[in-house]
């Protein structure tokens, strides 16, 4: 029988399979139904900064509304001391002690000192390791993408060394070379990184001309690109690599490991196919490597990839060039007339 155990981010872990970060957690008997369907991690929820902000002020907004309305008033703003994240972390932390399999917290902070503050609570939760949400939402045309880069990497260099907690990496596809910005984290001693985080972003609701939140499940092809960027990662980083975004079934685990992912992070398919998914999905891992003869993870991971292709250009532009050199196909399988 096929063993499925894989390290990441020097944790060890029974398969590749990790819950990512989602309201799954909260939900009273899903996290155990997970566990006993066989995922090797959970990644908690994760604790934003702006959340927390928002909180403090609407309680503190709330208890003092009318406090010192008068026509002597000392102030307009209020004291915020309240709420905070320590639901989350008690929550966190009940969790962790309600399964056997390792648990991740999940940070998403604006500023440094609360980077490391949050980090610091959250490493006290007992969690066997932290997941960084990094994220800039361009707002000030003067801020320039070196230094956008350079925070955050700071913010890693931080954080690693305020935690004795291995410490994974969410990013962006929105750099202007992922590539050299993962190496650079990697060096800021990163131990792994996730591929790629998906961000909610506002939509228009045309008839009542206003903004809205949609939430939407990714996609099935959502993969293909944290598959490329594994395939080009693979060999050239100290640090793990999980791919995340759309991976639904086994064959889409195959491939990424294949490229040269060491784990995978999955939601929306346990949203579409309940817990029971994550038992399919290593049956069908496990007979596929049966039947390829490969005894481990470690056989097949990175066989795709650039490292160990005899045709490094299929991750490179020659691979679009012969795509439009075949694009008649695309007419075939979708006439015009």
């Amino acid at each position: 029988m096929a063993d499925l155990s894989t390290t990441y981010m020097g944790i060890k872990l029974k398969n590749p399979l990790i819950l990512g970060s989602n309201n799954l957690v909260v939900k009273p008997g899903v996290p155990e139904q997970l566990e006993e369907a066989g995922v090797g991690a959970i990644v908690y929820k994760s604790l934003f900064e702006e959340q927390v902000q928002l909180e403090d002020l609407q309680m503190s907004e709330d208890l003092a509304e009318y406090e010192y309305r008068n026509a002597e008033m000392e102030r307009l703003f209020p004291v915020i001391e309240h709420a905070g994240p320590k639901e989350h972390l008690f929550n966190l932390e009940k969790l962790k002690k309600s399964v056997s399999i390792p648990v991740i917290a999940s940070l998403n902070a604006i500023y440094e000192p609360t980077w490391i503050e949050y980090a610091k609570e959250l490493e006290k939760t007992g969690v066997d390791g932290l997941e960084l949400n990094l994220y800039a939402v361009p707002g000030y045309f003067e801020v320039s993408g070196q230094s956008i880069e350079d925070k955050q990497v700071q913010v890693v260099r931080a954080v690693k060394q305020a935690v004795n907690i291995p410490v994974s990496v969410k990013i962006s596809l929105f750099y202007t070379n992922p590539l050299n910005f993962i190496k650079k984290v990697d060096e800021a001693g990163a131990d792994a990184y996730v591929l790629f985080n998906r961000f909610f972003q506002p939509d228009v609701d045309v008839d009542a001309e206003e903004f809205y939140f949609p939430w939407n499940l990714s996609n099935r092809k959502d993969h293909l690109m944290a598959l490329r960027f594994a395939g080009l990662l693979y060999g050239n980083l100290d640090g793990s690599i999980c791919a995340s975004r759309g991976v639904y079934n086994a064959k889409d685990v195959i491939k990424l490991v294949l490229a040269g992912a060491d784990t995978v992070q999955l939601v929306s398919t346990i949203y579409k196919n309940k817990p029971e998914v994550v038992t399919e999905i290593l049956k069908d891992l496990s007979n596929w490597m049966d039947e390829h003869e490969y005894k481990t993870l470690d056989d097949f991971r990175g066989k795709l990839s650039r490292k160990n292709l005899k045709d490094p250009f299929v991750y490179q532009r020659g691979q679009y060039v012969d795509i439009l050199m075949k694009s008649d196909d695309v007419f075939k399988k979708y006439p015009m007339v």
